[in-house]
């Protein structure tokens, strides 16, 4: 039984289970991020893996800047690498399997980890096979969530896979604060060993919930495809052949693939200019590289780093307090990029967000903050106030337009390339950082006031709006000569009233007798047609 409906379109409790259960992968993401901030700073982790001027004296302890560039970035070359895997194994295995595979390489990386005694690059080299992982995961999940949500409530399925980031990373703050009067090795040895219960969960949870029906259509298996979107709109099994909703639907994808069939899914197809694909390759890395270039990870990195030489006494306090602030607005990101769509969100973010960061860089650089009390709580707030804006709009945004942006053939893979740019920021972040922070400081925050200025740009010239649309009819817009980024939000397929009139039918061919004929319907108005499959499939308004 559906669950409840959303403009006509039932939604059943699968479609949020599956969306809850895959962010899991989001989960393990944040919680990896979220530890190493205050690892790093823990006694014992530093009697162990730093450089001491005296062996056994905590205070004259310290990480070379080269040394925690690595600890911190190592994960991040690792998810680089892992996110490109992750798209063949992802279409190899199906989208589920591939997380089950995923979660046991995780596991190895932290029994690597905590095994470590007193080598460091060891405790680095099991952050790098963690982060093959984590970027695999983060190339799976949003592809699976917007494969397998209903459209109608697509952004908000997959946006909690942003949610599970904060969670994580908020989870991590918590348990590093508890975990730091440990004595010994324990206290940081227990917050890289709760990690072996995160991907347990999912590789357990997954594999009661429903294949992503467009990568089982995709290998000719129709039967299942429906049984996949009838679990997620709560179909009962004996009416998921009848139901006329999930036959359309299908039939749909059915069309839309047959409609593809001619496009080639190698790595090099993904750069190829033909159904826009090389255009929405680069405006996917371009996102995603964006979304690190907001600066966000300087903070969730290197956080408690900061707020210490702000004068901040307890700066794991105040991590949690940034964490606490990421988490919590998510949840108003949920709200946003389903009620405004894409475009929109990702602008005002932008502009909101170079704001903050302009006056933190400002407040830093025009007076010394560890001699100036006032500064150093203007910074925090300013700080926060960023983290309002990033986890209401570029946070959950561009992981949404991962999963509905590109092409049914080429999606994991145009995916895998989006992501793995979006790691290589963060690695060239991670590492980098320390060594810039000590050439310019604070002055820092305008490189990144600068770049979400820029992304806000980007986004209005090159995004086009996705929201309410089916993956199929978000291809058709891309496709759509006569449609633009700054005119997409009112685009409809030809005979559309609104977004929120749109459903797929099925009309029979000619005499239904033949053999029928796909018809893509293009914005403007002409269409295309490709012969082989017994039913022509067009778009037509629904009132």
């Amino acid at each position: 039984m559906a669950l409840f409906y959303m403009h006509g379109v039932p939604i059943g409790y699968v479609a949020i289970l599956l969306a809850l259960v895959a962010s899991m992968g989001g989960f393990i993401f944040g919680y990896d991020t979220g530890q190493i901030s205050d690892i790093l700073l823990m006694n014992d982790f530093r009697l162990r893996f730093a450089t001491c001027g005296t062996p056994g004296d905590v205070a004259t302890c310290e990480f070379s800047t080269v040394r925690a560039g690595l600890i911190v970035s190592l994960l991040s070359i690792g998810t680089l690498v892992g996110a490109l895997c992750g798209a063949p194994t992802a279409d190899y295995l199906g989208r589920r399997y591939a997380m089950v595979v995923e979660c046991g390489l995780f596991i190895i990386g932290v029994v690597i980890q905590v095994t470590a005694t007193g080598v460091w690059q060891q405790f680095a080299v099991g952050r790098f096979v963690s982060g093959l992982a984590v970027g695999a995961l983060s190339a799976a999940v949003p592809i699976y969530q917007a494969e397998t949500a209903p459209y109608r409530i697509r952004g908000t399925l997959t946006a909690t896979y942003q949610l599970f980031i904060t969670f994580g990373i908020l989870v991590a703050y918590c348990i590093s604060i508890a975990a730091r009067s440990v004595s010994g090795a324990g206290s940081w040895r227990i917050v890289v060993g709760i990690g072996i219960v995160w991907p347990c969960l999912l590789a357990f949870g997954i594999l009661f919930m429903p294949e992503s029906p467009r990568w089982l259509a995709l290998r000719g298996r129709y039967a299942e495809a429906r049984r996949s979107l009838a679990r997620a709109h709560g179909i009962p099994k004996d009416q998921e052949d009848t139901e006329p909703f999930i036959v359309s639907e299908v039939d749909a994808i059915k069309a839309n693939l047959e409609f593809e069939k001619d496009l080639k899914a190698g790595w090099i197809d993904c750069f190829r200019p033909a159904n826009k694909t090389l255009y929405r390759t680069l405006l996917g890395m371009s996102l995603q590289s964006l979304q690190q270039l907001t600066g966000a990870n300087y903070f969730f990195y290197y956080g408690a780093t900061i707020f210490t030489s702000v004068g901040i006494e307890d700066s794991f306090i105040t991590q949690i307090i940034l964490g606490a602030v990421n988490f919590v607005c998510t949840f108003g990101g949920l709200y946003v990029m389903q009620r405004f769509g894409r475009r929109v969100p990702l602008i005002v973010g932008g502009v909101w967000q170079s704001m903050w960061l302009f006056v933190f860089a400002a407040a830093g650089t025009a007076k010394v903050p560890q001699e100036n009390p006032n500064i150093g709580k203007l910074m925090i707030v300013s700080a926060c106030m960023f983290i309002f804006g990033y986890a209401m709009t570029w946070a959950p945004g561009v992981w949404i337009l991962i999963g509905e942006t590109f092409a049914t053939r080429t999606r994991a893979k145009q995916g895998a390339l989006s992501t793995a740019s979006n790691w290589l920021w963060n690695f060239l972040l991670a590492f980098f950082t320390p060594f810039i922070v000590s050439a310019i400081e604070f002055r820092y925050g305008f490189v990144f006031a600068a770049c979400n200025l820029a992304g806000a740009i980007f986004v209005y010239f090159f995004l086009y709006e996705s929201s309410n649309l089916t993956l199929e009819a978000v291809d058709q817009m891309y496709n759509d000569p006569s449609c633009k980024p700054w005119t997409s939000g009112t685009w409809v397929p030809p005979g559309y009233e609104s977004r929120y009139d749109f459903k797929a039918r099925v009309v029979e061919n000619g005499n239904g007798t033949e053999e029928g004929k796909v018809e893509k319907v293009l914005g403007n108005g002409k269409t295309g047609s490709q012969t082989g499959v017994e039913e022509k499939v067009e778009h037509v308004v629904s009132e």
